[in-house]
């Protein structure tokens, strides 16, 4: 996932540190697939949109990856949220992964924290910690690394994981007054984003590849 010249910035004996970190923080590993997009020719735009037939005027095809988002733009009543909270902690002695039973409870260790989890719960639209549920997280893992007792706590997370009963990744077509808005849907990762995203951003890109033709061949009709 990381580009060899970005991986000799980390010494050897901490790459496994650094790819938790890439994996499990993402305010580190988002600047640096900013970058690398920006590098590439991208460029980013902040726009709110209400109705996504509003892009049809400035874009040939939209690739959806609006998460729940995808339930007011496109109707999906089959996403939800789940929401996951974690706790960052100072403990760098801890240099391996601990995982326990269903993957609840788990300690991975980055680079500049402790990462502590978690929680799943399902349909609980708030993003704002919960102090009953750190508690919990903090009590299950001293249970599995009793080191961690007493730990300094850096910070709370809490976030929506967009989840449905199958990921959705396909082409669709929009049509409204005799045109045709073509879609590429990739959501509904729920807890697996960082762990599958490159694999179906390379998916959606297929699709992508596979609509250019045919859209090709639309333009050149219009201009006859």
């Amino acid at each position: 996932m990381m580009e060899e010249a970005e991986m000799a910035k980390f010494p050897s004996h901490t790459f496994g540190q650094a790819f938790t970190t890439l994996k499990c923080q993402a305010s580190q590993y988002l600047p640096w697939m900013e970058k690398r997009f920006k590098g590439n020719g991208g460029y980013l735009v902040s726009r709110k949109v209400n109705d996504v037939w509003d892009l049809h005027s400035a874009y040939d095809v939209v690739v959806n990856c609006s998460g729940l988002g995808s339930r007011d733009l496109f109707g999906d009543q089959s996403i939800y949220p789940v929401k996951g909270q974690v706790l960052e902690v100072n403990a760098p002695w801890i240099k391996h992964f601990i995982r326990d039973g269903d993957g609840t409870t788990y300690i991975y260790p980055g680079i500049s924290a402790v990462t502590l989890g978690g929680t799943r719960q399902r349909d609980d639209w708030s993003c704002l910690p919960n102090a009953k549920a750190s508690k919990g997280i903090l009590d299950r893992c001293c249970h599995l690394e009793p080191s961690l007792h007493g730990v300094s706590v850096i910070q709370e997370k809490a976030g929506l994981r967009p989840t449905r009963s199958a990921l959705r990744i396909e082409k669709d077509i929009l049509i409204r007054n005799g045109q045709q808005l073509p879609i590429i849907h990739n959501y509904g990762h729920g807890g697996g984003g960082f762990s599958i995203h490159w694999g179906t951003a390379k998916m959606a890109t297929k699709l992508l590849q596979e609509l250019i033709p045919s859209l090709h061949k639309v333009y050149s009709r219009s201009k006859l």
